[in-house]
């Protein structure tokens, strides 16, 4: 049988733009918050009430980003009378683990992006006002295409130049490499930090099941 050849992981932020944008969640993350903008352009009404949408989605990203991270990627098949029920993010998320350069896996599943933008458009409407939904709607999308973006570059082969990112990246890398069970934030550590999910990488052990998570 021959191997399947990948193509070379990008080394460069250009080479990291083209190909990420190749990919289906971008571009749908990227039409929903082009038209975001212009729906958000329509509505009008720019007040100081409508930061406060910008304010809640960035407090709350990253205990939303942990939180999920914990309980959904990393969730393992439950059986039940016999039956075992399983996610296609679940599942995917372990494949992601035993192949973290494997980049089509960084990316979520088409099922799963469906219920991102629904549950985005349904939280929107608990927000007063139409400018202050659609302030919402600008921010979450913008939020989720910032983690596609930051979960997609820490696994390309692009380095670090500044040290916030370099923050991120090393936390990712050690949850891939070192500890499966700490360093659950892409976007942002506050998360980990707050739970107690940060510690130094020569803090914890270096765990035998970092790239086979049970149920894979």
């Amino acid at each position: 049988m021959t191997a399947t050849t990948r193509a070379p992981l990008p080394r460069t932020l250009p080479e990291a733009r083209r190909q990420f944008v190749k990919h289906r969640s971008p571009r749908i993350l990227m039409a929903c918050l082009a038209l975001a903008v212009l729906v958000r352009v329509f509505v009008g009404d720019f007040t100081w009430w409508n930061v406060v949408p910008f304010v809640a989605v960035v407090a709350v990203q990253p205990f939303l980003e942990w939180t999920l991270h914990v309980f959904v990627l990393h969730a393992r098949p439950k059986t039940i009378a016999g039956h075992t029920f399983d996610t296609v993010v679940a599942r995917d998320h372990r494949l992601h683990h035993a192949d973290p350069r494997d980049i089509p896996l960084i990316f979520i599943p088409a099922r799963w992006l469906i219920y991102l933008i629904a549950s985005v458009l349904l939280v929107g409407l608990l927000f007063p006002t139409w400018p202050m939904r659609t302030s919402f709607y600008v921010a979450g999308f913008a939020m989720a295409l910032l983690y596609e973006w930051s979960h997609f570059l820490i696994h390309t082969d692009y380095k670090p130049k500044t040290r916030p990112y370099r923050h991120l990246y090393d936390n990712h890398r050690w949850h891939h490499y070192r500890n499966e069970h700490y360093w659950f934030g892409i976007t942002s550590t506050i998360g980990d930090q707050v739970l107690r999910t940060a510690p130094g990488r020569d803090e914890v052990p270096v765990s035998a099941t970092a790239k086979s998570l049970p149920g894979l």
